[in-house]
C-alpha cells in the first residue's frame, strides 16, 4: 500500500507541468549521457569508417570511367583534327587543281608522297606514280603552295622528284628555269639560275636594268624552253641589286614550297604539247598521203 501510494505521488509529480528536472532525474540523465557519449563516439567512428571505404570505391569507380571518357574524348579529337586537317589538305588540292584548269590547259596528277631523302648532297623525294600512270621524266611537280621541282627518274609504280633546292645553272640534273612576274609577263624576264642553301633562297639573274620588276612582286614560271610550264608559282621577291659586271640585275626569291610539309603533289602535264605532237603526227600522216596519191 505505501509503494502504491508512493508510485501515485511520482506519477501526479511527473504529469504537472514542471521548469527544471528533479536532482534525481538530472543525475540519472547525465550518466545515461555519459555512457551514450562512450558508446556513440566509436561505434560512429567505425561506422564513418566504412562509409568512407564505400564513398572510395564509388570514387574510384567513377574515376576509371572518366579516365575511359576522357581517353576515348582524346582518341576521337586526335582522330578528327586528322580527318578534318586531310579533308581541308585535300579541299585546297581540289581548288588549286582547279584553278590552275582553267587558268592553264595542264593536267594535274595528284600523288602522295611515300619517301622522303634528306641528304644534302642529294635530297630526293619519291611518289607513288610512274610511267605506268603517264608519267615522264622531266615533269614539273608543284604543290599548292609552289613550284617543288621535277622528276628526274620514273619506274612503272613510282617516280623520284629532285627538289628545286637542287637548283643549279651547271647541273644536268635541275637546270636553269626562266622566269618572269605574275601581273607584267610581257615586260618581264629573268633566269633561275640557283638555290642559295645557305639563305634558303632562289637567284633568279640576267634581269633587264629597265625590267619593271619590284620587291614582293609574285615570281612565276615563263613557260620559255616547254620544259617548265607556263604560269607555275615560285616565290616572292625579296631583294633587287646590280648583277656582277653591273649589265643586268641579280634578284633574290623566296620560294612559296614548303619542304617539311609534303603529303600530297602534283605533277603537271602539258596537254598543248601532247596536242601540238598529236597535230605534228596527223600533218605528216596527210602530207604523206597526199604525196602517195600525186604518185599514183
Amino acid at each position: 500500500m505505501v509503494g502504491f501510494i508512493i508510485c501515485i505521488i511520482l506519477i501526479g509529480m511527473t504529469i504537472n507541468g514542471r521548469d527544471k528536472l528533479t536532482m534525481p532525474e538530472q543525475f540519472l540523465k547525465d550518466s545515461i549521457g555519459s555512457v551514450q557519449k562512450l558508446i556513440y563516439i566509436p561505434a560512429s567512428s567505425v561506422s564513418n569508417f566504412f562509409s568512407d571505404i564505400a564513398e572510395l570505391k564509388q570514387i574510384y569507380k567513377e574515376n576509371e570511367e572518366l579516365r575511359q571518357v576522357a581517353a576515348l574524348y582524346a582518341r576521337e579529337k586526335v582522330e578528327y583534327n586528322f580527318v578534318a586537317a586531310e579533308n581541308e589538305r585535300l579541299q585546297q588540292a581540289l581548288e588549286f587543281k582547279q584553278h590552275q584548269q582553267e587558268m592553264y590547259d595542264y593536267n594535274y596528277l595528284i600523288a602522295q608522297v611515300i619517301a622522303i631523302n634528306n641528304d644534302p648532297n642529294n635530297p630526293t623525294i619519291n611518289i607513288n606514280l610512274g610511267s605506268n600512270h603517264g608519267i615522264t621524266k622531266n615533269m614539273a611537280v608543284v604543290t599548292v603552295d609552289g613550284l617543288l621541282g621535277i622528276i628526274t627518274n620514273v619506274s612503272p609504280f613510282t617516280s623520284t622528284i629532285t627538289p628545286i633546292t637542287q637548283l643549279n645553272s651547271t647541273s644536268p640534273v635541275f637546270s636553269a628555269i626562266s622566269a618572269t612576274v605574275l601581273g607584267k609577263e610581257s615586260e618581264s624576264f629573268g633566269v633561275l639560275t640557283d638555290y642559295d642553301a645557305e639563305q634558303e633562297r632562289i637567284v633568279m639573274s640576267l634581269i633587264d636594268e629597265h625590267d619593271p620588276m619590284m620587291k614582293d612582286d609574285v615570281v612565276i614560271t615563263s613557260g620559255i624552253g616547254n620544259l617548265y610550264p607556263r604560269g607555275l608559282l615560285v616565290g616572292t621577291v625579296e631583294m633587287i641589286q646590280v648583277g656582277d659586271f653591273g649589265l643586268t640585275h641579280v634578284a633574290t626569291v623566296k620560294p612559296f614550297v614548303k619542304m617539311n610539309q609534303l603529303t600530297e603533289v602534283f605533277v603537271v602535264q602539258m596537254n598543248h604539247v601532247v596536242d601540238q605532237s598529236t597535230t605534228e603526227q596527223e600533218l605528216e600522216t596527210t602530207d604523206l598521203n597526199d604525196n602517195q596519191k600525186e604518185g599514183e
